[in-house]
């Protein structure tokens, strides 16, 4: 089992995210259980190219504060919605024979969404806690709108399993390394 986290950058965790104050204490929760019980933890990071803020370089591509990667943490940088294309995410995890990603982070109705169905058409299962992923609002629907659409309609038994945060974090901990 892996902790995904997509795209919590300087830049794109602010104000304007659906339960900002929940998505942030459950990040760092699911962050910490992780490191405690020898589960990898994987970032990606989001390049929107030169002339951005969101680009490698400027302090908004940074990974948000209470986040960030240690050590030997690894990061893959994508430059598509999907953690999966052209990062090299995939091909990590078929070396590692990995199966199961607890996948948390940015935006819920664009990256997240877009990394969980790759994965799903990838064989992977993956693992939703609930409130570990946020949006902003769209043209179409406000953030807790998408939030709810995606999390409890789209994905759940389909793509991934969404989950409470205490059976995700039992589960981490039930694992033996």
């Amino acid at each position: 089992m892996v902790l995904l986290i997509v795209d919590t950058q300087k830049l794109l965790v602010n104000n304007e995210l659906y339960n900002l104050e929940d998505f942030v204490k459950n990040i760092k929760e699911l962050i910490d259980i992780a490191r405690k019980n020898n589960i990898e933890i994987i970032y990606i990071v989001h390049d929107e190219g030169a002339g951005t803020e969101l680009t490698r370089g400027k302090t908004g591509f940074e990974i948000y504060e209470d986040f960030k990667a240690l050590g030997d943490e690894k990061v893959f940088v994508k430059n598509f919605n999907s953690a999966f294309k052209g990062t090299g995410l995939l091909e990590y995890l078929k070396e590692k024979n990995e199966k199961n990603i607890i996948v948390a982070g940015l935006q819920t109705d664009k990256c997240i969404d877009a990394t969980i169905k790759c994965g799903f058409e990838h064989g992977f299962n993956k693992i939703v806690p609930s409130y570990a992923n946020s949006t902003i609002d769209n043209e179409f629907m406000d953030s807790e709108m998408s939030y709810k659409y995606y999390n409890e309609f789209m994905w759940k038994d389909r793509y991934a399993e969404c989950i409470s945060l205490k059976e995700v974090i039992d589960t981490m901990k039930s694992l033996v390394r």
